[in-house]
C-alpha cells in the first residue's frame, strides 16, 4: 500500500493475475492429460502415465497456491514482485517441461498423434501468453524460449510443414505479444488514473469534513446552527450601545415526538426541514431584521432587531407559520409551536443570560400557554428569582420538619364511597414559606436530591397507609427524575417490603411528561413497580404527547383526564371529547377518573357520560390524614 492506503501498480497485477493464472493451470492439466490419453498405446508409460502425472500434479498444486484466501489488503508492493518473479522462472520452468515432454511424445505415433502435438504446443503457448496480460515479461520470456525451442526442433525435423506450422505460430505469437503490450500499457494508464482519482477524492472527502466541522450551518434545515447564532449574538452585543435595542427569541415545537414515533425519524427531518424553509421565507421577507437559526432538535433561535413587544407579535406570526399543516407522504402533518422572548438591555447583557430568560419565558409557554408566544417580564424575573430563594432553602431544609403530606379522597361517585386518597406533597420552607409541589420537585432535581425528597415523602405515605382502612388505596405522584433513577425505584419497592404493607395498597401516578426524556426507562421502571401489585395511573391525561401507540405500550391500569377538560364537560363539544377518551380507556380495559370535579353540574355530568370514578373540590378538599380518615370513615 502507498501512503494514501492505495494498492501499488504490481498489487494490482498480482490481484488480476490471481484470477488469471488459476485457468491457465487447469487449461495446461486438461489438455497434458488428453495429450497423455492419446499417445497411451504409442509411446513409453513413462512419458503418458510418469511424467504426464507428475506435470499435471504440478498444475494442480499452482491451483491451489493461487486459490488459497489471502487478505488483498496485507499484501504489499515487494511482495507481489517477489511473487511475480517466482512466478516468471516458475513459468519457465513449466514452459520448459511441458515442451520437452511434448517433444518426446511427437516421436510416437501416426500424422494424426503428431499433428495433435503441434496443437497442444500452439494451443498451450497462446494460453499461457493470454493468461500472462497482466505479466508481460513473464509472457515475452515464455513466449521467446518456447517459440526458439519449436523452432530448432521442426528444422532439426526437416520438414518444411512442421517448420510452417513453427513459422506461423511465431508470427501470430509476436502479434499477440503486441496486444498484449497495449493492453497492458492500458491496464497501468487505467490504474494510474483510478488511484489518482481515489487520492483526488479522499482530499476532497478530507477538506469537505473539514469545512463540515468548521462550517456554521446545520445539514438538514440549511439554517445557521447553534454555533453561528451564539456568535452573531455575541458581535451583536459587543457593537451594542446605550441605545441599541434587540430581541431574542426561541421557538420550539409542540407535538414532534408523536410526528417521530407514528411516522418514523427520516419523515420527522423532512417535516423539520420543511418547517426550516418556512423559517427561512418569513425571515427574509423582513430581512436584514431577522435572522433564524437551529438550536438542535426541534427548536429554533431568532435574533430579532426590534423592541420586545414587536418581537413577541413577530414570534406569535411564526407560530402560526408553523401550525399550517404540512404535507407528507400523502397526508397532512400538522404540529404546534411555542415561542419565548428576552429584551436587551431589558432582560440581560449578556448572552447565556438573554438566552436563559428567553428559555424561561419558552418554558412558561410550553406549560401554560401552548401555541403562543410569551414575553419575558419582570413578573418572571421575580419567579426566578424566588426559584433561587427555594434552591438555596431547599439545600439547608430540614426535610423531616418541613415536608408533609395532605390527602385527597378519590370517590366512586356512583355510590358516592371513596376508593383512594391521593398523597399531595407540602413544603413550608421557613426561609421561602409555602412552596408549590412543583417547585419543590423541579427544585430537587436542579440540586440533585430528588431521590431524597421522594423517598422522604414516600415514607409518610407508607406511615398514612397504616392508618388508612385496608380497603383503600394511597395515590402516590412519581416525577421524570424518580422513573429515571433506577435507585429511587429499588428505595420505594424496599420501603414497601419493610413496612408490611402489600403493593396493592399503592396506586404510583405518573404524567405524559415524565415518558418524553427515556420511554423505554420509563417503561422497565413503572414494570417493576406494577409487579409488586401496585396500580399505575396515567395523570394528567390530554395534556402532554403520548400517541395512542405509546399508550399501548405502557403498563397502565387507571387513566385519569386532566381538569382543563373537565372545565368543558356541560359544553357540547367538550363533553364528546371527554366521552373519547372515556371510549378510549375502556377499550384498553383502563378504569378512567376524572379529575377537577368543582361543581355539582360537573359531577353531574360525569355521572351522565358514564364516569365511575372522580376527584376535585366538589367531593372533597385536600387535608390533613386526620381530617380525612374522620370524612370517610
Amino acid at each position: 500500500m502507498d501512503k494514501e492506503g492505495l494498492p501499488d501498480l504490481p498489487v494490482a497485477q498480482f490481484l488480476r493475475l490471481r484470477r488469471h493464472i488459476p485457468p491457465l493451470y487447469g487449461v495446461l492439466a486438461v489438455n497434458a492429460a488428453a495429450l497423455a490419453y492419446t499417445h497411451r498405446h504409442v509411446a513409453p508409460p513413462y512419458l503418458t502415465v510418469a511424467v504426464a502425472g507428475l506435470l499435471v500434479l504440478a498444475c494442480l498444486q499452482r491451483i491451489y497456491a493461487w486459490t488459497r484466501p489471502i487478505d488483498p489488503a496485507a499484501i504489499t508492493g515487494d511482495q507481489a514482485r517477489a511473487i511475480m518473479r517466482r512466478t516468471t522462472v516458475l513459468g519457465i520452468t513449466m514452459t520448459l517441461g511441458f515442451l520437452i515432454w511434448a517433444l518426446a511424445l511427437d516421436q510416437y505415433g501416426t500424422p494424426a498423434q503428431q499433428g495433435h502435438v503441434m496443437l497442444f504446443i500452439a494451443a498451450t503457448l497462446l494460453g499461457c501468453i493470454f493468461c500472462l496480460t497482466y505479466l508481460p515479461t513473464a509472457a515475452v520470456a515464455i513466449s521467446m524460449i518456447a517459440i526458439g525451442l519449436f523452432t530448432l526442433y521442426c528444422v532439426q525435423q526437416g520438414s518444411e510443414e512442421r517448420l510452417s506450422i513453427a513459422c506461423s505460430t511465431g508470427l501470430i505469437t509476436i502479434l499477440i505479444l503486441f496486444v498484449v503490450r497495449d493492453c497492458f500499457a492500458s491496464f497501468v494508464s487505467l490504474e494510474e488514473s483510478r488511484s489518482a482519482l481515489i487520492v483526488g477524492q479522499r482530499r476532497a472527502e478530507r477538506l469537505e469534513a473539514d469545512s463540515a466541522r468548521l462550517a456554521r450551518t446545520d445539514a438538514l434545515t440549511q439554517l445557521p446552527n447553534r454555533r453561528r447564532f451564539f456568535e452573531e449574538l455575541e458581535a451583536l452585543l459587543s457593537g451594542a450601545t446605550t441605545e441599541t435595542r434587540f430581541s431574542i427569541g426561541l421557538l420550539d415545537l409542540d407535538g414532534f415526538k408523536p410526528v417521530n414515533d407514528t411516522h418514523g425519524h427520516a419523515q420527522g427531518d423532512r417535516l423539520l426541514a420543511m418547517i426550516g424553509d418556512r423559517l427561512a421565507a418569513v425571515c427574509k421577507a423582513h430581512e436584514p431584521g431577522v435572522s433564524v437559526a437551529r438550536l438542535g432538535g426541534d427548536e429554533f433561535g431568532f435574533i430579532i432587531q426590534a423592541e420586545i413587544d414587536e418581537a413577541c407579535d413577530f414570534m406569535q406570526g411564526v407560530c402560526r407559520v408553523v401550525q399550517e399543516p404540512v404535507p407528507l407522504d400523502g397526508m397532512q402533518i400538522a404540529v404546534g409551536a411555542s415561542g419565548g422572548v428576552a429584551a436587551y438591555p431589558l432582560s440581560g447583557t449578556d448572552a447565556n443570560k438573554l438566552f436563559d430568560r428567553a428559555d424561561f419565558a419558552l418554558y412558561h409557554a410550553k406549560r401554560h400557554q401552548r401555541g403562543h408566544c410569551v414575553k419575558f417580564s419582570h413578573l418572571f424575573e421575580q419567579i426566578i428569582r424566588a426559584d433561587q430563594l427555594v434552591e438555596s432553602a431547599l439545600q439547608t431544609a430540614d426535610l423531616a420538619q418541613e415536608i408533609a403530606l395532605v390527602f385527597q379522597p378519590i370517590y366512586d361517585i356512583q355510590s358516592k364511597a371513596a376508593v383512594c386518597v391521593e398523597a399531595l406533597a407540602r413544603w413550608t420552607s421557613p426561609v421561602a414559606g409555602p412552596v408549590p409541589p412543583e417547585t419543590l420537585v423541579s427544585a430537587a432535581e436542579k440540586l440533585g436530591i430528588l431521590r431524597v425528597v421522594t423517598l422522604a415523602l414516600f415514607d409518610r405515605a407508607i406511615a398514612a397507609c397504616a392508618q388508612l382502612p385496608a380497603h383503600l388505596r394511597v395515590s402516590f405522584n412519581l416525577s421524570a427524575g424518580d422513573l429515571a433513577n433506577p435507585e429511587t425505584v429499588d428505595a420505594i419497592l424496599d420501603a414497601m417490603t419493610r413496612s408490611g404493607q402489600p403493593g396493592r395498597r399503592f396506586i404510583f401516578e405518573i404524567t405524559e411528561t415524565a415518558l418524553i426524556s427515556s420511554f423505554a426507562t420509563a417503561v422497565r421502571e413503572i414494570e417493576r413497580l406494577r409487579a409488586s401489585g401496585a396500580k399505575i395511573a396515567l395523570d394528567d391525561f390530554g395534556t402532554g404527547f403520548s400517541s395512542f401507540n405509546s399508550l399501548q405500550e405502557l403498563p397502565l391500569d387507571i387513566l385519569k383526564i386532566d381538569k382543563t377538560f373537565t372545565g368543558r364537560i356541560e359544553d357540547p363539544a367538550g363533553r364528546r371529547v371527554i366521552r373519547g377518551i372515556l371510549s378510549l380507556a375502556h377499550s384498553m380495559s383502563l378504569k378512567c377518573v376524572i379529575e377537577g370535579l368543582e361543581t355539582e353540574g360537573q359531577l353531574e355530568a360525569a355521572r351522565e357520560l358514564g364516569f365511575r370514578y372522580g376527584q376535585g373540590y366538589c367531593l372533597a378538599r385536600p387535608a390533613a390524614l386526620a381530617e380525612i380518615g374522620a370524612r370517610i370513615a
